[in-house]
């Protein structure tokens, strides 16, 4: 285990990112959650997830290898990546996540947030955060919330997650507060 991932959530890049890109989604994670942050690389590669008759990636066995390859004092891994993500049951999704587990994983491809370059527009940025804070909320075992303004709300699109805000709605922070108190006690 790496002395910083201890009671840390990692945040597991995979491929390169601009620095204000990641800066965000670290200071994010940090306020939505309260809890210190790692980055670093878990996977190198997502090529074993590639799903050549789609041409996407699949995000469940993203996840399970993620889950795996994390240290075990990391108490959440959220992976970032600009590839295409699909479930069996949808054409694509922002990201995925373990309920009640330990990793999640958000792809900038359909957020309009390149993996590259130094200039980040703000509002794609932003959807990037909000994703992320999102799946990592389904590993602290919350799940969709029907408030609409509530980061826990389900979208579908760009446009949806634009209108959710940053924020979890009043019920679901009770949740959070709940587990992040049973796993935080050492």
């Amino acid at each position: 285990m790496k002395a910083h991932d201890r009671h840390a959530i990692v945040i597991a890049p995979i491929g390169d990112f601009a620095p204000e890109l990641m800066d965000a989604v670290d200071r994010g994670i940090q306020r939505a959650f309260g809890l210190a942050t790692a980055v670093r690389p878990i996977l190198p590669s997502l090529d074993f997830a590639f799903d050549s008759t789609r041409a996407q990636y699949h995000s469940t066995p993203i996840l399970e290898k993620l889950s795996a390859a994390a240290s075990a004092g990391a108490i959440k891994v959220l992976a970032l990546a600009d590839v295409d993500l699909f479930i069996p049951i949808l054409t694509h999704v922002f990201g995925e996540a373990q309920l009640g587990g330990k990793a999640c994983i958000v792809s900038t491809y359909r957020l309009n947030a390149p993996a590259g370059g130094c200039h980040h527009p703000e509002q794609a940025v932003g959807r990037v955060v909000k994703e992320a804070i999102h799946e990592l909320g389904h590993t602290f075992s919350l799940r969709h919330c029907r408030d609409p303004a509530c980061i826990m709300h389900y979208c579908r699109s760009e446009a949806d997650v634009d209108r959710k805000s940053t924020e979890l709605c009043r019920y679901c922070r009770v949740m959070l507060n709940d587990e992040l108190k049973r796993i935080t006690e050492w």
